[in-house]
């Protein structure tokens, strides 16, 4: 099931009494369930020493969650300024966080290397040569390009904007060895939402037998291996969720076998976003409209500024209709927020219970790239973000956006400028 039992059974009988006191629409995290998620991950790789988690900043970009994050130990990995300026703010420092840009500016190697720096993840060859102070470590994400097949969310990695590829690997190194670099790090992406756990081992062994080409090559031995995310989790009720215990067995055993034929190891680094956060966030919003044409529409409050995964990917989130969670599922609804394009649906065609006005709908896994791929077209604004925490508390972590916040960036020193003839 998408949203766990015992979240449900922490959650679903408060709901009211939280829509009756913050109002809807909101999305609501669990605390206890991503502390579980990330201690089990640091479980099942417990044999990998030097095994950390940096967690995705995009998928969930709360300093609340992020603080989460960092008392359990894990990293950021950031991709924007404001990314690395949250994960600062929460202490984050130098090897802390793992900075992956693409098509990177120079104010952004700049951000990037302040305040003690960061590891700097390059994603160009090209881009060697126009970092202003080359850091003595660094890393490149890797694109293995007709080596590897995607899946359907990151797509064929031949297509794919990121990365170097592997006929550059070496020159990368190389040039970097050039510049002054003496640690080395490898990344690379190449999943997203994957259920089927032997891909993950695929990709520990991809960035391994590439480990052992740069210490061939040029005697480098790297610190470490990022096998990026792409841990997938089960949006729809009837799939199986990730097999987590086989595939750190068959990683860890990788990594012993690669120490005992090199004589060295890397550490293990992992980017896991919507595992870690993902099932355990859904968006709350209250039905306020029906309308009966072609089709059965139930309108809601909240609108796909809330959650775009449904309109942006066709993706699947399971709905409950509070208080009717055992009711035959006999009604045939489109589920629609009020913004004016036709793909503005949480759900087409979905068998749901009979809903009436002012019920809750709970709409799964909104705990990744819910909120954080909100946007204000139309003049829609992003909701309010809380956190059920683990004593049974309701915190507010983010309010929602006002009117006086659209029109904010529309306040400023007038300024004209005519170029000259």
């Amino acid at each position: 099931m998408p949203m766990s039992a015992d979240f449900k059974r922490r959650l679903f009988p408060h709901l009211p009494a939280i829509a009756a006191h913050y109002g809807t629409p909101f999305h609501i995290y669990d605390e206890q369930g991503i502390r579980q998620t990330g201690e089990e991950l640091k479980r099942v790789f417990a044999g990998i020493a030097g095994f950390r988690e940096y967690f995705a900043v995009k998928a969930l970009p709360n300093k609340r969650i992020l603080q989460l994050m960092k008392e359990m130990g894990f990293g950021f990995d950031c991709s924007s300024i404001p990314e690395l300026i949250m994960s600062r703010e929460l202490g984050a420092t130098t090897e802390d966080i793992m900075f992956t840009s693409n098509n990177t500016s120079q104010e952004e190697f700049a951000f990037a290397e302040a305040d003690g720096g960061c590891i700097l993840n390059l994603d160009d060859i090209s881009l060697i040569d126009k970092v202003p102070n080359f850091p003595k470590l660094i890393c490149f994400r890797y694109n293995p390009g007709p080596r590897r097949t995607g899946n359907i969310i990151i797509g064929n990695p031949v297509e794919a904007k990121y990365g170097i590829t592997h006929e550059q690997v070496v020159e990368a190194y190389r040039k970097a060895q050039q510049r002054g670099a003496k640690r080395f790090g490898l990344h690379t992406m190449v999943a997203s939402n994957e259920l089927d756990y032997t891909y993950m081992v695929e990709t520990a062994r991809m960035v391994l037998s590439l480990a052992q080409l740069l210490k061939q090559e040029l005697a480098i031995e790297l610190e470490f291996v990022n096998i990026g995310g792409g841990f997938g989790i089960p949006y729809r009720p009837e799939q199986q969720p990730l097999n987590m215990n086989a595939m750190a067995q068959e990683i860890t055993a990788q990594f012993d076998a690669f120490k005992a034929e090199q004589g060295f190891v890397p550490r293990m680094y992992m980017e896991s976003g919507r595992f870690m956060t993902g099932p355990h966030g859904c968006l709350v919003t209250q039905a306020i409209n029906f309308k009966h044409t072609y089709r059965d529409y139930v309108g809601v409050d909240a609108c796909m500024s809330s959650l775009m995964r449904p309109a942006l990917y066709d993706a699947y989130h399971h709905i409950d209709v509070l208080g009717k969670e055992e009711a035959p599922r006999d009604q045939v609804y489109d589920v629609v927020g009020s913004l004016c394009e036709n793909n503005d649906k949480f759900a087409v065609q979905r068998a749901l219970p009979k809903i009436d006005e002012g019920d809750l709908l709970v709409i799964h896994d909104s705990g990744a790239h819910g909120h954080a791929m909100g946007f204000q077209y139309n003049g829609r604004l992003r909701p309010q973000e809380l956190l059920l925490r683990c004593d049974g508390s309701v915190e507010l972590i983010r309010r929602a956006e006002t009117v006086a916040d659209y029109f904010a960036t529309q306040t400023f020193t007038p300024d004209g400028f005519r170029p000259q003839a």
